[in-house]
């Protein structure tokens, strides 16, 4: 469990995902987004995330579970860290960097 409570994880979570559930969606269902990312099991770690992070978002914030939480928490950490790597100089719109970050929810040309 994460040792923020859920209202800062909350917060960071609304700052951070930044993309729509639809529009998460349908990114989901482009190449760039299948073809970014660690993967095993011909899902990378962020695609699944991005599902997962579609159902969160059409979720009360009361109706949350912890597993959903934790998710959350996961799911800020990532992107702090992802973030924090800084961009591309050249093309960020089209790297991978950026997709990989749509992936987990931000766009950070947004």
């Amino acid at each position: 469990m994460s040792s923020k409570s859920h209202d800062e994880i909350w917060d960071e979570w609304g700052d951070l995902v930044n993309m729509a559930p639809k529009e998460l969606e349908e990114w989901l269902e482009t190449e760039e987004s299948k073809e970014v990312g660690d993967s095993d099991s011909g899902e990378s770690t962020g695609h699944k995330s991005g599902r997962r992070i579609v159902e969160i978002k059409r979720t009360n914030k009361g109706d949350l579970t912890d597993d959903q939480w934790d998710h959350m928490a996961k799911v800020v950490g990532y992107i702090k860290r992802h973030k924090s790597q800084g961009g591309p100089k050249d093309d960020a719109e089209h790297s991978k960097w950026r997709y990989s970050l749509m992936n987990w929810g931000h766009d950070p040309l947004k």
